[in-house]
């Protein structure tokens, strides 16, 4: 099973920047591991919310294979301890998932698009 993470934007912040860096590090000897970064949205200024949203949703798809299990890393999703985490990736990982993708929306969250093509929350 591959594990991709779909970020809209870019985190500029140097800590967190090594924080995924080392975590990336670590999964890579478990599974195959990729980071994709969808860049924000130009003109963002003109766009309404839903604009905006729909615009990410649309690269957020171009992204997506058919086969891929698609998880949105939302507010108001289920939460998780470590631990509880961990399982739920061990399950996944004894599944026949070909990939897990998880996706970070941008700052207004999710299009409806993406929320329905969504396996879970």
């Amino acid at each position: 099973m591959k594990i991709k993470l779909i970020l809209v934007g870019k985190t500029n912040a140097k800590y967190l920047v090594e924080g995924e860096k080392e975590y990336e590090k670590r999964l890579k000897h478990y599974t195959k591991f990729e980071e994709i970064i969808i860049p924000d949205v130009k003109h963002l200024g003109k766009l309404s919310e839903s604009e905006l949203k729909k615009k990410e949703g649309q690269l957020i798809l171009a992204k997506l294979e058919n086969s891929d299990h698609v998880i949105l890393l939302d507010d108001k999703g289920k939460s998780f301890s470590s631990i509880q985490f961990s399982e739920f990736l061990q399950q996944k990982m004894n599944s026949s998932l070909k990939s897990l993708v998880f996706v970070v929306g941008g700052a207004f969250g999710f299009s409806d698009e993406v929320y329905q093509i969504a396996n879970s929350k």
